[in-house]
């Protein structure tokens, strides 16, 4: 079997974790790392025994033998930094939010499809074990008919105005942050919405600090979703059907398993899936798997369900007038 050569662009919080998880990734292998200081590329070579590091984005289309490129810079660079890469002709796993808009979303994947190139949003939440058992319960009709969800993520944070959560220019706010998980669980196990509803709180800056929304569903499901980054919330996620509930154990974008509460029984059935490491490991397997096969694209992540997804997000942004710079 081969070794897959990971390259990170984009060296903050998130970079450090995947790079902490690849080491439990079978054939994989941190080759290089490209920050827009030499030093930090440096540092963090030196921390993971990387052998490549560069000063610049563009220097990493230089080095040789990349079979792979994670995305971890601020989302109002993911199109750039992406396009850069597929371009190149470097397949690409790039942190989400996809992109700033569907509109950029659209280029993308046009870029990656015309290229025949692989590209996948880094939605680690799809890869979690625990995701792919409550599927399974939730398809084979254990809690019935689905008729409510209820997703939240929150937590405080310092305002900062020149900060990547709070500054416009980086495509900051709760939504594209964190708000992003409990619409994206919504579309995963319903679909997309018939009707959406959205208000919000913004920031000085102008960016949302809470957003809440009311989603409506074709089949006759609703869903009640929340996000801030002014409070620490339950970061839970339960799914109410005609027969019993079931909700993600643990945080809900991470979850450690899945509890099931049928409608006239005492005592909840359990199903644990516990975790190794942050849990970045396993989209990072999947991409792998993906690459192995000769595939552009995840059939558990399909590009239409992204470009689906950043839409929710500007008919979302659109009703609550949070434009980025450029817009």
């Amino acid at each position: 079997m081969r070794t897959y050569n990971w390259a990170i662009l984009g060296l903050g919080n998130i970079a450090r974790k995947f790079a902490q998880d690849l080491a439990l990734v079978p054939q994989a292998r941190l080759h290089a790392v490209a920050s827009r200081s030499l030093a930090k590329a440096q540092d963090f070579a030196a921390e993971f025994a990387v052998p490549h590091a560069v000063g610049s984005y563009a220097d990493l289309l230089a080095v040789p033998d990349i079979d792979a490129v994670y995305i971890a810079t601020p989302h109002s660079e993911h199109y750039a930094h992406a396009l850069l890469c597929l371009r190149a002709g470097l397949p690409v796993l790039c942190e989400k939010a996809f992109a700033q808009n569907a509109t950029q979303a659209e280029e993308m994947i046009r870029v990656a499809q015309e290229g025949r190139v692989f590209l996948m949003e880094a939605f680690w939440t799809r890869f979690f074990p625990a995701i792919a058992q409550a599927l399974r319960l939730v398809q084979a009709g254990h809690i019935g008919e689905v008729k409510h969800l209820v997703a939240d993520f929150g937590f405080a944070t310092p305002y900062q105005p020149e900060g990547r959560l709070f500054n416009p220019a980086l495509a900051g706010g709760s939504l594209l942050d964190i708000g992003v998980y409990p619409l994206f669980i919504s579309q995963l196990f319903l679909g997309m919405p018939s009707a959406v509803g959205a208000v919000s709180t913004p920031a000085p800056t102008g960016v949302d600090l809470n957003c809440a929304l009311a989603l409506a569903y074709p089949g006759g499901a609703t869903a009640s979703l929340f996000s801030t980054i002014a409070a620490q919330t339950d970061n839970r996620c339960v799914l109410y059907g005609t027969k019993g509930q079931l909700q993600l154990l643990g945080r809900f974008h991470a979850p450690t398993g899945v509890q099931v509460q049928l409608a006239g029984e005492e005592s909840p059935q359990v199903f644990p899936s516990p975790t190794q490491g942050h849990g970045y490991h396993y989209e990072a397997a999947h991409v792998q798997e993906c690459l192995a096969q000769g595939l552009t694209e995840s059939p558990l992540l399909p590009l239409a369900f992204s470009l689906q997804l950043m839409q929710q997000l500007d008919a979302v942004r659109q009703q609550i007038g949070l434009r980025y710079p450029g817009e």
